[in-house]
């Protein structure tokens, strides 16, 4: 053996399966690449092995020239088989155990929309299920392919080859975040804007800057609320005065009602002595009855100014509930008062009937063509005969 053959065998070198090597790629086809990396051959990369994720050509990936670091997967006297996926996916597990490990938020762009999620390519082909995307639900994810997404791992199996990545877990912590910041900034008294957020039938939950607040129906509006709806819309914003905060339990105590003008403030100048208004019977008293003649205002009917008779007790005449007419007799915004009579109406409509019969019996006793004046006039020409 001569000792230029011996230098030859010599820069041959010897690989065993598993090992890490680096290699030029020297030509590349539709579904493999040869790489040189030192053997008695050029090793072959299948397409099966360039990437964790669906591969449509090898040029997608490589080029000649590239260098590359590659695993050997085969190896016999005639074919050396290698890797490009196994190692990236080995330092990819390495390097998403430590970031589970520490909880780490980290960058990943989606490289495919799938049934039931997304996927990303880390090293290894990592998935996203839809329900851990976003806070809220998504119908269609076709736009989401090619976006970066902030996630962190919340379930992997080197094993089993599983990556299952959240975004949703990184949404969740900064939304918890920002609560605790309001809910420490907060204070009783505090009037803020807000957003309702959803209707439920004891109130309605408005969001406040990451954390939402409870105004309960009582809290709602002056007058009295049957449902929420009534008052505010889901996506409304609002005006919100905070009643309580309590950090421990994360609950926070809203109104929109105290917030707004009382409804005797709002009363200013829209009722007068002599006007006619219509209300609701509320309450019945010994003395009288409670009618309420706009939202959170109940004026006062004496019992004397029920009926133009004598009753013994409002409810001979009124029931809760009823419908009325009557006129306001004095108005005191001052002192919240409000008097009214039904029987001043009463006697109204009794004094119009009263003259226009009268009148209806003047216009009879017109057209009769005999009168008083005549049966006197006849009388006088007899003496004067």
């Amino acid at each position: 053996m001569t000792e230029e053959m011996n230098n030859e065998m010599a820069e041959v070198k010897d690989f065993s399966v598993g090992e890490i090597v680096t290699g030029t790629v020297t030509k590349v086809e539709e579904k493999q690449a040869y790489v040189n990396v030192g053997y008695k051959m050029d090793g072959i990369i299948p397409i099966s092995e360039l990437s964790s994720l669906h591969v449509e050509k090898v040029s997608d990936v490589l080029n000649e020239g590239d260098e590359v670091e590659l695993q050997v997967i085969k190896l016999t006297d005639e074919e050396l088989v290698l890797s490009k996926r196994a190692v990236a996916a080995e330092k990819a597990w390495d390097d998403l155990s430590e970031k589970h490990e520490n909880s780490e938020t980290f960058e990943a762009e989606v490289a495919d929309v799938v049934k039931g999620g997304l996927v990303v390519d880390l090293g290894v082909r990592g998935f996203i299920p839809a329900s851990l995307v976003e806070r809220h639900y998504v119908e269609d994810f076709s736009d989401y392919k090619g976006k970066t997404l902030r996630v962190k791992v919340v379930e992997m199996d080197k094993e089993k080859n599983k990556l299952i990545l959240s975004q949703r877990a990184v949404l969740d912590e900064e939304a918890a975040e920002k609560k605790r910041e309001t809910l420490n900034q907060l204070n009783a008294g505090d009037v803020l804007e807000g957003t309702v957020q959803r209707l439920t039938d004891f109130g309605a939950f408005v969001d406040i800057g990451g954390v939402d607040g409870l105004v309960h129906i009582s809290q709602m509006a002056h007058h009295h609320v049957d449902t929420p709806s009534e008052v505010v819309n889901e996506g409304d914003v609002v005006k919100v005065k905070v009643l309580g905060v309590d950090p421990d339990n994360e609950r926070i105590s809203l109104s929109i009602k105290d917030t707004l003008p009382g409804p005797w403030e709002a009363l200013e100048g829209k009722f007068q002595h002599g006007d006619v208004v219509e209300g609701t019977v509320k309450r019945l008293v010994s003395f009288g009855a409670f009618v309420e003649i706009a939202p959170g205002v109940e004026g006062l009917v004496h019992i004397s100014q029920i009926a133009n008779r004598h009753i013994g007790t409002p409810g001979e005449v009124l029931k809760e509930g009823e419908s009325v007419k009557a006129k306001v007799l004095d108005v005191n915004v001052t002192e919240r008062r409000i008097s009214l009579s039904i029987r001043a109406l009463e006697e109204e409509k009794e004094a119009k009937a009263d003259k226009a019969a009268k009148n209806e019996y003047q216009k009879e006793d017109d057209h009769s063509g005999f009168s008083l004046g005549d049966m006197i006039g006849d009388q006088l020409k007899k003496y004067k005969k």
